[in-house]
């Protein structure tokens, strides 16, 4: 009899959040979005240096540089490619702008204040570490970091690295850049203040992306995924046992939080488990608070972590 009404809560309780997001979806839907769009990478692969002081005139602050730069830029023959390989990757750029122009439909209803920027895409030497440069009136990204894991531009990387570029995770990273300057960085030194801090970046883009797969907005493989599901009572537990919560060891970002090939557990494991843990954990706390307790996305924004912990009654898949 118990597990009989315990089947109809967990379906009563799963159509009434269908229910909530289908209400969020059909607001958002009725929100404007114009998105202003220039394509910088294709202007400049297009222009002679006859042409340069128009595109200077038209994006005065793309061009840092004097004249004689861009004009060696435009005859390299590493540059001419890369421009090419960006132009026959991107020839159509339609599913990218309907995705940012949904995203920023998201980021309007849930921060009124927020003011669309003008996106410029360009190209950046695979600078791969500012492949999205977001600023208050502006968003700049590097399409040459989207190329996809396998191309030859990426042959020299590591591989958890080439992975990441590939076009299917461009909004999403976009939305990472969204998420840092609405998310306020932690006062407190602790891992847990850390992994609280991530988890509420990745829970913005559950906002933001509410269709996307989480293995797009975390960047896991399927695989991936699936071994950060199955382990995660081992992981939760591992973090509790060596009482890395509350310690202020900078060791453990580079070990759980920080891109890496793998997280670091010291353990004969090591090697199949993918890296960033703590991040993944940090998500898992920050649902379950959201589960847990009716409040609005600000006011868990600005939460601390350890009350955030202490509320979430957060307890790892077995």
């Amino acid at each position: 009899m118990k597990k009989t009404i315990f089947t109809v809560l967990s379906i009563l309780m799963l159509f009434i959040g269908c229910n909530d997001s289908d209400k969020v979806a059909a607001e958002v839907a009725k929100i404007p979005m114009d998105l202003e769009l220039s394509r910088f990478d294709l202007e400049f692969a297009e222009a002679t240096p006859e042409g340069l002081p128009g595109l200077r005139a038209t994006y005065p602050y793309l061009f840092p540089a004097p004249d004689s730069i861009w004009i060696m830029k435009m005859q390299d023959s590493l540059q001419v490619e890369l421009f090419q390989e960006v132009g026959n990757t991107f020839r159509s750029f339609e599913d990218e702008e309907l995705g940012l122009q949904e995203m920023f439909r998201y980021a309007k209803y849930y921060f009124p204040e927020f003011v669309p920027p003008h996106v410029i895409t360009v190209t950046n030497d695979v600078d791969y570490n500012n492949r999205v440069i977001l600023t208050d009136s502006l968003l700049l990204i590097g399409l040459d970091n989207y190329l996809g894991a396998e191309h030859k531009f990426y042959g020299g990387f590591q591989r958890y690295i080439a992975k990441g570029l590939d076009r299917k995770y461009l909004v999403s990273d976009v939305a990472s850049a969204f998420a840092k300057k609405v998310v306020p960085r932690p006062r407190d030194r602790t891992f847990l203040a850390r992994m609280v801090y991530f988890g509420k970046e990745l829970y913005v883009k559950d906002k933001l992306m509410p269709e996307a797969d989480d293995t797009v907005k975390i960047g896991y493989s399927e695989e991936e995924m699936d071994w950060a599901i199955a382990n995660e009572e081992p992981i939760w537990r591992n973090f509790v046992e060596q009482e890395y919560l509350y310690s202020t060891d900078n060791k453990l970002n580079l070990r759980f939080l920080d891109p890496a090939p793998f997280s670091k557990f010291g353990l004969e494991l090591d090697n199949e488990s993918p890296g960033r843990l703590g991040r993944y954990i940090g998500l898992q706390i920050v649902r379950s608070f959201m589960e847990n307790n009716d409040i609005g996305l600000k006011q868990l924004l600005a939460m601390p972590a350890e009350e955030l912990f202490k509320k979430s009654n957060y307890k790892p898949r077995n």
